[in-house]
């Protein structure tokens, strides 16, 4: 049962079926009326600003999950909470009468709170507790949909297993807002909530400020997902993909689809894409490429012309999109409009299924991502946990990616040790997972002592709003 349900009712002179029709049409009616949304149907992407008070908006991400035309729209969300707006359209006094309810469980009314700067957290517990600092909110949250829900179907199998010592484990999440301050700040509510191991899962950015943050703690530090690596100490571990992997499994298949050689490398202007662009110009070389430009643009922005006008220019034949997120989108988006599909291919590294969903079928033509994991994935591990995802949080939850599954790989391969040494010993627990095998729903994956994963990647091409192995 959600904590709060939320009414509001407004009338206006339009007819039902013209004040329907302006959902998603961006005609400037409002927050809810003006959700980006390419078709409504049912299973379409939706986003929307809400205000929160003053200058504050907060983007809800979700999708349709029913409707009747003229009469009803439901968007079920995942961020920055898990709840429902419900949408009635009714005809009245010659005009249409539109009642909105929206739900507000537990999590979100917590997130509200801090959000307007109110204290809200945890009591204290005699049971271990796991942080997971996430991007429920700012450019990050369309990448991070599916990451509390991962984490907390990864908990409730570790508990139904007994946890650790026979206490069941519990979860505290925190949102970084996308700011590497704010993820700061959120850290250390972490820690003192008596988290003694992090999940990472947002950009390197907010990695590496939380990491030098708790220099001297005895706290485990994990990052989940993609990244440069270079955070070294003991209590510190980043185990995703790495760029130059990256680049090298899919550099001589994209230069064979484009028919051409020369690359542009455009993103957002962080550690992360600046890393990636100088593996790029170390590893593509190898393959024969020519690289003919590059630019960067901040988190957040929403005009992305120039980017793409330098792109046209440059007679590139292959983007290499270092965007994440809404960036991501936008990007990929504003370049189909101005034409750059037509003359380029891109790969994007970061690109997620959610992500995608938001790109667009029309605007992900010729958009290409490789990682370890997809939801399409092959594997009889990856089958078992689409089946129990679907079970747990329904038809319209947000799609794996590898940016959120990771997460449900590292609560398990953090219990499989905690579950011997106590989770109260993040030395020993980064001691053993730093030279762990483990058996996961992407395949083996084997961290050998060093800084990094061995793990197979994948080229993976978008087929409309989903990936298909190449």
């Amino acid at each position: 049962m959600p904590a709060l349900l939320l009414h509001a009712e407004q009338w206006t002179a339009a007819p039902r079926g013209v004040t329907f029709g302006l959902f998603g049409a961006g005609a400037g009616a409002g927050w809810v009326f003006d959700a980006v949304c390419d078709r409504v149907e049912t299973g379409s992407a939706v986003s929307l600003r809400a205000p929160l008070g003053g200058a504050d908006v907060v983007e809800i991400i979700g999708r349709i999950g029913a409707l009747r035309p003229e009469e009803y729209l439901e968007i079920v969300h995942d961020q920055p909470w898990r709840g429902r707006i419900k949408l009635r359209f009714r005809p009245d006094r010659g005009g249409t009468t539109v009642r909105l309810v929206a739900e507000l469980d537990e999590s979100g009314l917590e997130w509200l709170l801090r959000r307007r700067g109110f204290p809200a957290g945890r009591r204290e517990s005699p049971n271990p507790r796991l942080g997971l600092l996430t991007s429920k909110s700012g450019p990050g949250n369309l990448f991070a949909a599916a990451t509390d829900n991962l984490a907390a179907l990864a908990l409730e199998e570790v508990n139904a297993e007994g946890g650790i010592h026979g206490r069941p484990v519990e979860l505290v999440v925190g949102d970084d807002a996308t700011d590497p301050a704010v993820g700061v700040a959120e850290a250390r509510r972490l820690v003192r909530a008596g988290c003694r191991t992090l999940l990472v899962a947002t950009t390197s950015a907010t990695f590496v400020a939380v990491s030098r943050a708790l220099t001297g703690t005895d706290v485990l530090v994990v990052q989940t997902l993609m990244n440069e690596g270079g955070e070294s100490g003991r209590l510190r571990l980043q185990y995703g993909e790495r760029p130059e992997d990256q680049l090298a499994t899919a550099a001589a298949r994209m230069m064979r689809a484009a028919g051409g050689r020369r690359w542009f490398l455009a993103g957002n202007d962080y550690c992360w894409p600046r890393s990636t662009h100088a593996a790029a110009r170390q590893v593509l070389p190898r393959f024969g490429a020519r690289l003919v430009g590059e630019r960067f643009a901040a988190l957040g922005t929403q005009d992305f012309s120039p980017v793409i006008e330098a792109i046209l220019a440059s007679g590139a034949e292959i983007v290499l999109s270092t965007f994440v997120g809404a960036d991501a989108a936008e990007f990929q988006r504003q370049g189909h409009r101005a034409g750059l599909g037509k003359r380029c291919l891109t790969l994007a590294p970061a690109m997620d299924e959610s992500t995608l969903q938001r790109v667009g079928p029309d605007a992900a033509r010729g958009l290409y991502a490789v990682s370890g994991y997809f939801e399409q994935l092959p594997t009889a591990g990856n089958d078992a946990l689409l089946t129990r995802y679907r079970s747990e949080f329904g038809r319209w939850a947000p799609p794996l990616s590898t940016l959120t599954e990771s997460v449900f790989e590292a609560v398990h391969m953090w219990w499989s040790v905690a579950r011997r040494v106590g989770a109260e010993e993040p030395k020993l627990i980064a001691d053993e997972m730093r030279r762990g095998r483990f058996e996961l729903p992407r395949g083996t994956v084997t961290l050998s002592g060093g800084d990094s994963a061995v793990q197979p990647l994948h080229l993976f091409e978008a087929k409309g709003t989903a990936f298909a192995l190449t």
